[in-house]
């Protein structure tokens, strides 16, 4: 068999809330809240490459885990579902750290418009952090994407119990005071926290406090059983 290699160019990045990999769901869909912007790059901001992609729900994004590229791949990754502790094969999830970093995020479309001669894909539930490359875009087709019967392997599991998250007073008040920027920012940090965000081997040790870039503003909160506390909302720089 004759070795093969490909050169693959973006065709667009995204632009997200989430600055950080930290505070990212652990899959598309999870945070309904979550919008981003997928600005397609030329050459390929062609309007007739998007002809009839508005009749389309929901959209599959190709992109690049740039952030979690390694010189060496290894066989088998701890998955979150797993608590950490027990290894699988990287072929059996969806870990970003692979021999080839490409993920695969299914995102609700909204609209598809132009802004300042830029082209823009205007996407929800996307789980890919602020400046990820992006190689292709598909449709998402009902009839042949939806499997109702199909089984999950180790994640047919129900997933834990979601977070409940509560305010500070300190962060109540700071939370308002960004709502004129960003009206979306306590249900997606409410949305965002609820999920999680921890190591899996610290969602079972004592009370943590930590820190999440969402916009421009840094999230500081703390965990204790089953409950989540937002701290502070704070400028990020």
């Amino acid at each position: 068999m004759v070795d093969q290699t490909w050169t693959c160019h973006p065709i667009g990045r995204i632009h997200s809330p989430l600055k950080e990999k930290f505070g990212l769901p652990r899959q598309s869909g999870l945070v309904a809240q979550l919008k981003s912007q997928l600005e397609i790059l030329p050459p390929y901001d062609r309007d007739e490459a998007f002809t009839a992609l508005t009749g389309y729900s929901h959209i599959w994004v190709v992109s690049v885990f740039h952030l979690a590229v390694r010189e060496h791949w290894q066989p088998t990754v701890r998955p979150p579902r797993l608590g950490g502790n027990e290894r699988v094969g990287v072929f059996a999830s969806r870990a970003p750290y692979r021999p080839n970093p490409i993920g695969l995020s299914l995102c609700a479309l909204e609209d598809i418009r132009r802004r300042d001669g830029r082209l823009y894909l205007s996407i929800r539930g996307c789980d890919l952090v602020d400046g990820t490359p992006v190689l292709d875009i598909k449709p998402y087709l009902p009839y042949a994407d939806s499997v109702a019967d199909a089984h999950a392997g180790f994640t047919d599991e129900v997933p834990r119990e979601l977070l409940r998250v509560n305010w500070s007073e300190e962060a109540d008040a700071q939370v308002i005071q960004w709502s004129t920027r960003y009206p979306d920012l306590r249900v997606l940090v409410e949305e965002l926290i609820a999920q999680d965000p921890r190591p899996a081997y610290q969602r079972d040790s004592v009370t943590h406090e930590y820190g999440m870039r969402v916009y421009e503003c840094n999230i500081r909160f703390a965990v204790s059983g089953e409950q989540a506390t937002v701290l502070a909302v704070e400028p990020a720089f």
